[in-house]
């Protein structure tokens, strides 16, 4: 007969199989009814140790379901990420999350050890993948793992203690236009909307998404500013507006003076965009831009083949050659460095247009 017991001690009593076994409430299911759960022992002492133990590391935050699979928290995890994302890297996140739970889904979460970490990383380089490819996987991982330590589903973060696998080439360098042809590009583009696009992502380091999601009231109408509120992004194969890339990426990017006349062109050309698309009131396909910059640069002799992106790497490493401090070039291009952000708090907007002036006395159009 079941032993009665102190409340909140929950009950005891031997079952059939020889084992002790202490029932105890432990609070209530979503459709009200209580709900309770057992722990076993070879003794009633062992028994009650047990719930004893539960009732302790529950109180303090500490007790660890040892249930919760891989592919519960995940998936958890994923759905909370939602708002913290564009929707594109938000997209391209569930790419990588299929990899994850393919390799640990059913596995109880607390049971994933470094080894595991370091054996699943082994077997994506066997099969060939790139070391991005691994970087990506490695990183969102650590970031599943470092969410459950926080939340106290699991003692340790696995991934931290696994070994960073070795990449199997060097970093491939960010290519950019040299000065040379920067200032070939700046008195060689035409006179267009195509070349005067370009001419401003050269002079002002803006992302293409962020530039094809302009609007007429994001420019000043003297040229001299352009505001940064949101960026194309795309949602299975298609372009909507939504958020920048970052929180950092909301900025206001000053215009060299000698380019300004470009951003005035842009705004009174525009229609509900800057780029629009052949459907009425919609942003243009990146894909149709890249198509417009390469058939312009292939028109320039002396200049190389580089993608639009290389135009925001050229931005930064000719205002560093110019002198130009760090933390005022990652505000004004809107790095989401969290060290740098920092710093950002003390740069004032009169360094950030002294930063424009170089950029054009440097790259002036002669007209």
């Amino acid at each position: 007969m079941p032993g009665k017991r102190s409340n909140g001690e929950g009950t005891l009593r031997k079952r059939p199989n020889g084992l002790w076994e202490c029932t105890m409430m432990v609070g209530y299911q979503e459709d009200g009814r209580r709900r309770y759960k057992s722990f076993y022992g070879k003794t009633q002492k062992e028994a009650k140790d047990k719930a004893e133990a539960y009732k302790r590391d529950t109180a303090a935050g500490l007790y660890i379901d040892p249930n919760l699979t891989f592919q519960e928290w995940a998936q958890k995890w994923y759905e909370g990420y939602r708002d913290s994302v564009s929707p594109t890297t938000y997209e391209s996140y569930g790419y990588t999350l299929k990899i994850l739970v393919g390799a640990f889904g059913p596995r109880k979460l607390g049971s994933i050890k470094p080894l595991d970490v370091k054996q699943f990383l082994k077997g994506l380089r066997a099969d060939g993948k790139s070391d991005s490819y691994l970087t990506k996987c490695r990183g969102m991982l650590y970031q599943i793992m470092h969410k459950a330590e926080a939340n106290d589903l699991i003692r340790k973060n696995p991934v931290r203690f696994a070994e960073k696998m070795k990449a199997h080439k060097p970093v491939k360098r960010k290519e950019a236009f040299t000065q040379e042809e920067v200032k070939i590009l700046m008195e060689q583009l035409p006179d267009n909307k195509v070349g005067h696009t370009i001419r401003l992502m050269l002079a002002t380091g803006m992302r293409t998404q962020e530039v094809l999601a302009l609007e007429p009231q994001h420019i000043e109408p003297d040229g001299s500013c352009i505001h940064i509120r949101q960026a194309v992004n795309m949602v299975k194969g298609r372009p909507h507006i939504g958020p920048p890339k970052t929180a950092n990426s909301v900025r206001d990017v000053p215009v060299p003076p000698s380019v300004r006349p470009c951003a005035v062109f842009l705004r009174e050309q525009a229609g509900k965009f800057v780029w629009d698309s052949p459907i009425p009131g919609q942003p243009v396909n990146p894909s149709h831009f890249r198509d417009k910059y390469r058939n312009a640069l292939l028109r320039i002799p002396g200049v190389r083949m580089l993608t639009p992106h290389s135009c925001r790497h050229t931005y930064v490493s000719q205002l560093q050659a110019l002198g130009v401090d760090m933390e005022t070039i990652q505000s004004m291009v809107g790095h989401a460095d969290i060290e740098m952000t920092q710093h950002y708090l003390h740069v004032q907007e009169e360094s950030r247009r002294a930063a424009a002036e170089k950029f054009s006395k440097t790259f002036g159009i002669s007209r």
